[in-house]
């Protein structure tokens, strides 16, 4: 797949309830198939979410709510984690339909919804 790695951490403005909530996270990360991936997101948010997305302009989908609530059509392969402040998604067992964008947001408590811009998290092969 593409990769445009970034010297810089992009930061994501993630509007929660009015507020915002600066998180960064890594450029760019790779994987070997059948492999573990970690990926890590900092903030001040006390609820985090990941989404993927598998092409540009395309909705994300969520993998994983609520810091480690998974969707029930996400595969088990796909775990998330929070300690402190910093938010983790691991997904085991890499696949070639895992590559994508991965984005990391905080949650608003009311909706489960978050709207995340700028920044990316890629995912290689």
């Amino acid at each position: 797949g593409q990769c445009h790695p970034q010297a810089t951490t992009p930061v994501i403005a993630t509007t929660v309830m009015g507020s915002v909530a600066a998180l960064t996270q890594r450029a760019s990360v790779s994987a070997n198939l059948g492999g573990t991936v970690k990926i890590t997101c900092s903030g001040t948010s006390n609820s985090y979410g990941w989404f993927q997305q598998k092409l540009p302009g395309s909705a994300p989908v969520t993998v994983i709510y609520y810091n480690n609530k998974r969707p029930s059509d996400i595969p088990s392969q796909f775990s998330g984690s929070k300690s402190s402040s910093t938010a983790m998604l691991t997904i085991t067992g890499v696949q070639a339909e895992d590559e994508a964008v991965y984005y990391c947001g905080s949650l608003d408590s009311s909706t489960g919804a978050g709207t995340v811009s700028l920044g990316n998290e890629e995912l290689m092969d």
